[in-house]
């Protein structure tokens, strides 16, 4: 759980949540979009930004029949091969250099998901400050491996992975000397929802993981995320467009920057509501004490006099004594004349 850096930037509980804006293939093969994408989550307040580092070829065959085939009617990506998706989808490694330097001259922290080991030597090329690695890509221990041994820190998503593959890849990541790295809790459908994402996953897997946990979050809006926070996450990414109705391969469940813009002010704001155990009143709610209710004479009482119902209750402003105490003046006389509106004090008894 202890905290660490990224490029400088502190990642821990002590800090706001960590906002990485995914833009993964929805530059839609236009670098001048993929920047635009890049000064669009800067401008929304994203502290970073992700895109992904493959080839159709490195990650499957240019087949187009069966398991190569995605015929799930239920999938966004229905009727298409894997090959031909992952042509749509990819960011030309050429572009990497020009998107990680506009990151850096905004002041966003711009790194990328290697899928195989080639893509982790040419993103080490580029001096990224730290890697990703996919739900896809969480069992694939020689991958995780050779990201860890790189010694940066390492951000995990933990789409469906048994307890036992998380163990297998948290021991796997610490073996190769990584000593930094955050888990993400993910639910690997697209979009997903709400009822899905189990975020009280986040805290369990940091007891028993012993680091820090956060959300890669596929659902609609931000809901999920900001509640996510509450939970002790102390990263968060979302995917992100210009516009959704610009489409691509991911612009559905993607953030639009207003959206992103919300993200980063509400968890923050989450983060900085979750403070510490207090009770009592806090320094903002000190000068409040004045509106409790308490006990006051609200009708003139002649010394002597004994103390009603009629001419003692508990009203606001809160000078008097504590309401708990009426029953105790009830009966007894007057010390002196009193006027209407004297706050109630033991002084003021026979």
């Amino acid at each position: 759980m202890k905290e660490f850096s990224i490029a400088g930037r502190k990642i821990g509980p002590g800090q706001p949540p960590f906002v990485i804006a995914e833009m993964s293939g929805n530059h839609n093969h236009s670098l001048e979009r993929a920047l635009a994408i890049v000064d669009a989550a800067a401008k929304a307040g994203a502290h970073a930004l992700k895109i992904q580092t493959y080839t159709a070829d490195t990650m499957t065959l240019d087949l187009s029949e069966g398991a190569f085939f995605v015929s799930d009617p239920n999938s966004l990506w229905q009727g298409k091969s894997l090959y031909k998706l992952y042509q749509e989808a990819y960011t030309p490694w050429e572009w990497h250099k020009p998107i990680f330097e506009r990151c850096r001259e905004l002041g966003m922290i711009g790194f990328s998901t290697p899928f195989d080991e080639t893509a982790v030597d040419f993103l080490d090329s580029l001096g990224v400050p730290c890697y990703k690695i996919a739900s896809f890509e969480n069992a694939d221990l020689p991958l995780i491996r050779k990201v860890a041994a790189t010694r940066k820190p390492m951000i995990v998503s933990t789409g469906m992975a048994t307890i036992a593959e998380l163990d297998e890849t948290v021991r796997t990541i610490r073996a190769a000397g990584c000593e930094n790295f955050v888990l993400l809790k993910c639910t690997s459908s697209y979009p997903a929802t709400p009822e899905s994402t189990n975020l009280q996953t986040i805290p369990h897997m940091r007891e028993l993981f012993g680091c820090q946990t956060g959300l890669s979050d596929h659902t609609m809006g931000i809901g999920v995320a900001v509640a996510s926070v509450a939970l002790g996450a102390t990263v968060v990414e979302k995917h992100f467009t210009l516009r959704r109705a610009d489409g691509g391969v991911d612009s559905a469940f993607s953030l639009e920057p207003d959206e992103m813009h919300a993200l980063v002010v509400e968890t923050e704001r989450a983060w900085q509501a979750l403070g510490s155990v207090c009770y009592g009143p806090s320094a903002e709610e000190k000068s409040s004490l004045q509106y409790r209710r308490s006990l006051y004479v609200t009708q003139d009482i002649n010394a002597g006099e004994p103390f009603t119902r009629e001419n003692v209750r508990a009203i606001r402003p809160g000078f008097g004594l504590p309401t708990k105490h009426l029953e105790t003046f009830l009966g007894r006389k007057a010390g002196r004349d009193i006027k209407k509106g004297t706050p109630l004090g033991w002084e003021l008894l026979s």
